[in-house]
């Protein structure tokens, strides 16, 4: 089922979507891949990895919520901006959340995207 909004919660070592609609909710959860090795810079591999298979995950969603602690967001959008400018374009905004539950996860970006789409003069689709 594609469904037209999503929100992404993200931090360094795992990421979960939730794609959702005002009836249902699909959860995809993502976990970073760690690759110990005494290389230079292999952590900032490892964290490109894993960025990039949340932007793979990402595809075909058209507005995405992206929550998560500032630091890992910025990150996060660092990434998405430099190495993913078309996943960029979906990206709507940018939240800074503690540590909601799925169904308040999911509650504020409905809230979210209500006040965009209206603000965007886009009608939500049903």
């Amino acid at each position: 089922m594609a469904l037209f909004h999503a929100v992404l919660r993200i931090d360094h070592e795992t990421a979960q979507v939730l794609q959702f609609d005002p009836d249902h909710v699909e959860s995809q959860k993502l976990k970073a891949h760690s690759h110990p090795t005494r290389h230079h810079g292999s952590k900032v591999r490892t964290e490109h990895e894993f960025f990039g298979e949340v932007c793979d995950a990402l595809a075909g969603i058209a507005e995405v919520l992206v929550v998560g602690g500032r630091t890992a967001m910025a990150d996060f959008r660092h990434y998405v901006e430099k190495h993913r400018p078309q996943t960029a374009k979906h990206i709507v905004g940018y939240e800074t959340v503690d540590h909601p539950s799925d169904g308040q996860l999911v509650a504020l970006a409905r809230q979210y995207f209500l006040k965009y789409d209206r603000m965007a003069g886009t009608p939500t689709p049903t």
